[in-house]
């Protein structure tokens, strides 16, 4: 049963594929916002998976991160969520990022609650041109 307090963490050590420069959303050598985020949303999933019923999963619909410090390539990130917030099927967490230095990160991220089979028929019925 999901309830609030579900903690999550995801440890990732920053190497050329997650730099912005790489990803494209900017020039330098260092993690990209892209690639925090994905963390972020790993994270989050991950720690409220094994609370779902069988065939549900959880989709990121919102996403409100401050990248506040830079990581070089090399370094440890850590991303921490927590589940705040329950509202049906849609879920809160808080986010925070830390590299070995500092804080890294801060904000909120949303999730809703769906069944996986329903979701794919109706993302995949897209590709159908009757």
């Amino acid at each position: 049963m999901i309830e609030t307090g579900i903690k999550g963490s995801i440890k990732k050590t920053v190497t050329s594929e997650m730099t912005a420069k790489i990803i494209g959303s900017g020039e330098l050598d260092v993690l990209a916002t892209p690639a925090l985020i994905a963390l972020a949303e790993e994270a989050a999933w991950k720690s409220v998976a094994d609370e779902l019923e069988t065939d549900q999963g959880t989709v990121g619909t919102n996403m409100n991160l401050s990248h506040i410090a830079a990581t070089p390539v090399g370094m440890t990130v850590r991303c921490e969520t927590e589940l705040t917030s329950i509202d049906r099927r849609k879920l809160t967490f808080c986010i925070e990022a830390y590299d070995e230095k500092e804080k890294i990160a801060t904000g909120t991220h949303e999730r809703f609650i769906i069944d996986n089979k329903t979701f794919r028929e109706k993302a995949y019925g897209k590709l159908n041109h009757d």
